[in-house]
């Protein structure tokens, strides 16, 4: 066996023994616009005032700005309840944290995931208060939907959540002091579970898009467990599935001839493809028929469609498997973050 396949064994291998409970999949669906939804852009953050929340290794990462925030608590619509919450920042971060990734995760990939949640909630906190709404954005605890409780994460771990808890809090308070700017404003940390193999351009899957979430390359993704599945429809299932989505869908003569040309991205994610008589985004798309990625092929054999899809999520911005992968390489977490976000700073916040 070659060095890239001793490498690939062994990663598949790590990560076999990795717990997936904690990992929902698809991860911040970001809406460039001012509506207040699950994961939104909001500003200013709160300098935490104990010790573990100032910036760590002082040596090792040395932030390229300081920026001013706010400590006020962010106010969470749960989507259960449909009740307004509030939590602090630092128990937000955590929460998160706890929601979006496994807790055996390497730390360094824990810290840039805390980085990233921290500043994705300061930016849509930001734009929500501009816009005067009641809530900063959303979250479903219960389901472990972008934020999740300390005792619901102990239900769920059992005998393992004590030392499961302390490495998400180690992590999550070591970075408290550091968030992501662009221009000197937080920045829309989007994030995902796995890519294709590169991330994908934000302009390719929402209105408008950001400089600093464009295509890199993630090869850890392809390593990671479950990054090729398999989905397979029958024509009524198929039809059904796409009418419900777009009720003036025609879908006419044998069935192979339904889904037409497609176009994909640098990255190699469906943009656009003809479905019957219209042309839907591939995002759309992936979501009408609740794929796992827009990178995928089709065939037709049999009465039935075949979709082999790669990666998990929309792709864009960090990618926590290939964040997992970086950590593991020895890439510290703000070097896990600055390859993630192209052009983006890691600053320091003071109050």
């Amino acid at each position: 066996m070659n060095r890239r396949g001793v490498a690939i064994a062994l990663f598949a291998l790590m990560m076999f023994l990795v717990p997936l409970l904690a990992l929902t999949g698809e991860k911040v669906d970001v809406q460039f616009s001012n509506s207040s939804n699950a994961y939104g852009a909001s500003s200013k953050m709160q300098p935490q005032q104990d010790q573990s929340s100032q910036p760590q290794q002082e040596d090792q990462v040395k932030p390229s700005e300081t920026i001013s925030v706010s400590g006020e608590n962010f106010r969470i619509l749960n989507e259960h309840t449909g009740k307004i919450f509030e939590v602090s920042p630092k128990e937000y971060v955590r929460g998160a944290l706890a929601a979006e990734m496994p807790p055996t995760f390497h730390p360094e990939a824990m810290k840039a995931q805390a980085v990233a949640a921290h500043t994705y909630a300061l930016c849509r906190r930001e734009q929500a208060r501009a816009n005067g709404e009641n809530s900063d954005f959303s979250a479903d605890p219960e389901n472990w939907k972008v934020y999740t409780t300390e005792k619901l994460f102990r239900e769920r771990y059992g005998d393992l959540a004590d030392a499961y808890w302390k490495a998400i809090c180690q992590a999550a308070d070591e970075v408290a002091g550091y968030i992501l700017t662009y221009e000197g404003e937080p920045i829309v940390a989007a994030y995902h579970s796995m890519s294709s193999g590169k991330t994908e351009d934000a302009s390719n899957v929402w209105t408008g898009g950001k400089p600093y979430l464009v295509p890199v390359d993630s090869f850890g993704d392809t390593l990671a467990p479950d990054y090729r599945m398999t989905v397979t429809l029958s024509s009524d299932e198929l039809a059904g599935a796409l009418r419900k989505a777009w009720p003036d869908l025609v879908l006419e003569g044998d069935a192979s001839g339904w889904i037409g040309e497609a176009q994909r991205s640098e990255s190699g994610y469906i943009t656009e493809i003809t479905v019957g008589n219209q042309t839907v985004s591939g995002a759309d798309f992936r979501t009408a028929l609740d794929l796992r990625s827009s990178d995928f092929t089709v065939s037709y054999d049999g009465g039935e469609f075949t979709f082999k899809v790669v990666g998990y999520g929309h792709g864009v911005g960090l990618s926590q498997y290939g964040a997992d992968y970086m950590a593991r390489q020895g890439a510290s977490f703000d070097e896990i973050l600055l390859h993630y976000y192209q052009g983006a700073a890691l600053a320091a916040a003071a109050s």
